[in-house]
């Protein structure tokens, strides 16, 4: 993957509500021809599975887009190593939700992280069953279904999304599909890409230390995590330091980094 212009890659606000969040929506960012292709090959090929990303040249087009690669690169540099890929598709009336979960089983990478993308070539509202997730769990890891318990945690969210729309999580985020309550058939395409590089200073970093940015960070609280969320804001900036590439930016609940020289 070649390196695309500055303007492509994701600002230090966006970058900032993911290291937040755990994932980012990036609402309609591909064109209407490139959805209509790649919605046709998911109807003509629904039994691809793991294998629509080798057999589907729309899908590849779209992962080419500069504005796509802006993003991927954002995250996992200009080279990273392909993973897996899944075709996912609900059918009409597919009732059958999945269990909260977690992709990442093993990881012994402090900030490093896989990027997953979630491509929905059409309009995918609530009552289609795009994925559900909790926001900011990514840094409360947790292996694979060892939340499966779990039924509905207060600020959980549902992926609802227009065509066109791609969003970038974090291998760890906790989530699960869900019914679909319509008459149609609901595609998603999943994309999982490992970096082959430092993920540090890939993104626009231009005003990273900026109150637009900083301050997504600082007031990333969320009721679910409970008695540890201000060890979760010192863990969102452990990882904003890593992602900036600034070892010496604090954004840490009383600048607890800086006042307790934690690396």
């Amino acid at each position: 993957m070649s390196n695309v212009e500055r303007q492509h890659l994701l600002t230090a606000s966006q970058m900032a509500y993911f290291v937040t969040y755990g994932y980012l929506q990036l609402d309609e960012l591909v064109p209407r021809p490139y959805n209509e292709a790649v919605l046709a090959d998911e109807k003509r090929m629904p039994d691809a599975g793991y294998h629509f990303w080798q057999r589907s040249e729309a899908v590849q087009a779209v992962f080419d887009l500069p504005q796509v690669k802006g993003a991927v690169q954002s995250f996992v540099g200009v080279d990273p190593a392909y993973d897996h890929s899944y075709l996912h598709i609900v059918g009409p009336k597919g009732l059958k939700a999945q269990e909260w979960h977690a992709d990442s089983v093993i990881d012994t990478r402090p900030f490093a992280f896989d990027i997953q993308a979630f491509y929905f070539s059409h309009d995918t509202p609530a009552e289609m069953g795009p994925t559900l997730i909790l926001p900011g769990s990514h840094l409360r890891r947790v292996n694979t279904s060892s939340i499966a318990r779990y039924k509905n945690i207060v600020g959980q969210r549902q992926l609802a999304a227009k065509a066109g729309t791609i969003v970038f999580m974090h291998q760890a985020i906790w989530h699960c599909a869900q019914p679909n309550h319509t008459d149609q058939t609901r595609y998603v395409f999943k994309l999982r890409l490992h970096p082959r590089q430092q993920q540090r200073n890939l993104f626009n970093t231009e005003g990273y230390q900026d109150p637009e940015a900083t301050s997504i960070i600082e007031r990333g609280y969320l009721p679910w995590q409970g008695n540890e969320a201000r060890l979760e804001h010192i863990m969102r900036a452990r990882f904003w330091r890593y992602v900036t590439g600034d070892d010496l930016v604090d954004v840490s609940f009383e600048k607890a980094l800086t006042r307790m020289a934690l690396e």
